[in-house]
């Protein structure tokens, strides 16, 4: 199963990030094993992040999204792709694995 993880930062130490569509990072883990950062290239500019962050992860075949908080466009992207997804806070990456 792949996860990925909205983060603060670059790797499992870091913050989940509260914002779904805008968080900084997705750190990819397969396996529990930290396998690819992203920078999002979504975190800033105009409207409809939730959505190309759902379809950006979708084609990275992920199976779970985990943030802070999802908002609802990202939720329907997430649904229409066939992704899971959770909503955690206040925890670092390597908590939530």
């Amino acid at each position: 199963m792949k996860i990925a993880i909205a983060s603060e930062g670059k790797n499992e130490d870091s913050e989940i990030s509260q914002r779904g569509g805008r968080a900084p990072y997705y750190l990819i883990f397969e396996d529990k094993k930290l396998i690819e950062t992203i920078k999002n290239p979504f975190a800033t500019g105009g409207g409809g992040a939730g959505f190309s962050v759902a379809y950006m992860l979708a084609d990275k075949k992920v199976n779970l999204v985990v943030a802070g908080k999802i908002g609802g466009n990202m939720i329907s992207a997430l649904k229409e792709k066939g992704i899971e997804f959770r909503e955690e806070s206040g925890k670092k990456i390597k908590e939530i694995l």
